[in-house]
C-alpha cells in the first residue's frame, strides 16, 4: 500500500505541474479535462481590512467552462502569465480514493505591450503570489481536480483579470 500511495503522490503533483501548463498556454479544455463534474473554483484572500475572506473569482465546472469559453471576446490584457509552482505536500486518503495538496504559487506576468505607463514592454514583474489549495478524487487510474482555493498573498490584482490562476 505505501508503494501505491507514494505512486498516486506522484501523479497528484504531473497533474498540478500539467495543469500549470494548461492555464499558461490557455488550453482551458485540457484544464477543464482534468476536474472532476462536481469540480468548485475559487480564488480568496483574507482582508485584513474587513476581517473576512474576499471571493475574487470562482464557480462550478459548468461556470468556469462558460467564462473560460469568452475569454478570447473579451477586451483584457493579454501579457502572457507564467505560473511557477511548488508542491509541498500532497496527503492521499487510507482508502486511496481521494487526496489533497499544498502548492506554493507565484505567476508572473510580461507585459507586450507598456500599456501601464509605469511598466515597460518587454518587463516581467510578479503578479500574485499565493497557494494552491487543492482537492483530487482517485477513481482507479483517474485523478481529477475537486475543489481549487487560490488562496492569495496579493491583494490588489489589475483589472480586467479574467483568467483563471
Amino acid at each position: 500500500m505505501a508503494e501505491i500511495k507514494h505512486d498516486l503522490k506522484e501523479q497528484v503533483r504531473e497533474l498540478i505541474y500539467n495543469t500549470c501548463i494548461h492555464l499558461d498556454d490557455h488550453q482551458w479544455e485540457h484544464w477543464h479535462d482534468n476536474c472532476a463534474d462536481n469540480f468548485n473554483y475559487a480564488i480568496r484572500a483574507f482582508s485584513p481590512e474587513v476581517q473576512a475572506d474576499i471571493k475574487y473569482h470562482g464557480g462550478d465546472k459548468e461556470y468556469m467552462q462558460s467564462i473560460t469559453s469568452m475569454l478570447s471576446k473579451h477586451n483584457s490584457d493579454q501579457s502572457p502569465l507564467r505560473r511557477h509552482c511548488t508542491v509541498y505536500r500532497v496527503d492521499v486518503a487510507a482508502d486511496g480514493k481521494s487526496a489533497a495538496a499544498i502548492s506554493s504559487l507565484a505567476v508572473y506576468q510580461t507585459q507586450l505591450d507598456g500599456i501601464n505607463s509605469h511598466v515597460d514592454a518587454g518587463t516581467t514583474s510578479i503578479f500574485l503570489v499565493g497557494r494552491y489549495n487543492d482537492k483530487f478524487i482517485i477513481d482507479g487510474d483517474s485523478i481529477k481536480f475537486e475543489d481549487r482555493e487560490v488562496r492569495l498573498d496579493t491583494r490588489r490584482l489589475d483589472k480586467g483579470t479574467h483568467w483563471p490562476i
